[in-house]
């Protein structure tokens, strides 16, 4: 249980409007929080229902009115969302981590443990792999041979990281995902299609987070490289040899093909393809969908299939829906004109 004010100090949030004593026990989504919950509104269409929530206090922007609901305490501040999680955390603290390893877990020859490891049951981990300290490796979890996985690192359960992977520290990889599997490589000859040797590997920046179900593919040669703070969602499939710069975010069920390189701070949204040996420069930002077949500037935005600029593409989007009537209407100004022409001939 906490007061008002004790949020308030807790996030750094200023209150305008309600009693500072009010108790809140709990935290919430907008829509479903009840008389004794927190919750919080960033966008106009929630701060414009705020009289329609049943919430104690609602965290919300600078900027926002004192009277913009009756009966709630409004709490404001520069970041709503990050405050609000900063209340999460103490509602839902993270268990703490009781260090030890299982006795089902096995570990190969020669590997090093930093201090606080915990390494749960029914994990591998390979020869000549070192694993940083505090890192957590769940249930049934798979390291290879050569690896490094650093510092604070967590690796959900089913978690599998092949040889010679270079994991940063305090990367989080959900399950089910794959780091290290072999790329697409396969040569021709003779009408066969004859596996190529995968002597790559991939390496993964600090601070990164890898969603569940993910690939990411080592190369025939060289690296695969995961910037720093990159964010990944769930479903994406990296291809080899693929460079995605710092702070970049990919969303559910991206496809980059192999060679590309991704810029800095760049965002793909869900369920965009990029072919191969592509550049997509710094701040770049490819739409939901999207087909991208060609190198895309620093700071561009494109969407559609083939990619073009976005608001070209808010066109074309816009005159689809219409391309029936449109053909309707071609078809009748062209039997019109057949007739004036007929007529004229005549």
């Amino acid at each position: 249980m906490l007061t008002v004010e004790q949020i308030a100090e807790m996030t750094g949030a200023r209150i305008i409007s309600g009693p500072s004593d009010r108790s809140v026990a709990g935290i919430s989504s907008f829509d479903d929080a009840g008389s004794n919950h927190l919750t919080f509104a960033v966008d106009q269409g929630y701060l414009s229902r705020l009289d329609q929530s049943r919430a104690a206090a609602v965290l919300v922007p600078e900027g926002t009115s004192p009277d913009a609901a009756s009966g709630k305490v409004l709490l404001v501040h520069t970041a709503p969302k990050i405050a609000f999680f900063k209340v999460v955390e103490f509602f839902f603290p993270t268990p703490e981590m009781t260090a030890g390893i299982h006795p089902t877990a096995v570990l190969g020859k020669n590997v090093q443990l930093g201090e606080d490891i915990v390494i749960e049951a029914n994990v591998f981990v390979g020869d000549n792999t070192s694993i940083g300290s505090g890192t957590r490796i769940m249930a049934n979890a798979y390291v290879g041979d050569h690896c490094r996985i650093g510092d604070g690192c967590e690796f959900k359960p089913n978690v599998t990281v092949m040889d010679r992977s270079s994991i940063g520290d305090r990367v989080t990889i959900h399950s089910g995902t794959v780091i290290g599997s072999d790329g697409y490589g396969f040569a021709q000859a003779d009408g066969t299609h004859n596996k190529l040797i995968h002597t790559g590997h991939v390496e993964i920046g600090d601070d990164a987070e890898i969603g569940a179900c993910t690939t990411i593919d080592r190369g025939t040669l060289g690296v695969t490289r995961i910037g720093k703070g990159v964010k990944m969602d769930n479903q994406i499939h990296i291809a080899h040899n693929v460079k995605i710069g710092d702070n970049s975010l990919v969303v559910a069920q991206v496809g980059i093909a192999g060679s590309t390189s991704i810029g800095k701070n760049v965002i793909i949204a869900g369920k965009a393809g990029i072919s191969g040996h592509l550049t997509i420069g710094d701040n770049a930002i490819v739409g939901p969908y999207a087909g991208v077949s060609a190198n895309v500037a620093a700071g561009e935005i494109v969407s559609g299939i083939p990619h073009m600029p976005h608001k070209t593409w808010l066109k074309v989007a816009n005159i689809i829906s219409r391309l029936p009537g449109m053909r309707t209407q071609l078809r009748s100004l062209e039997r019109r004109m057949n007739k004036i022409e007929g007529k004229t001939t005549e």
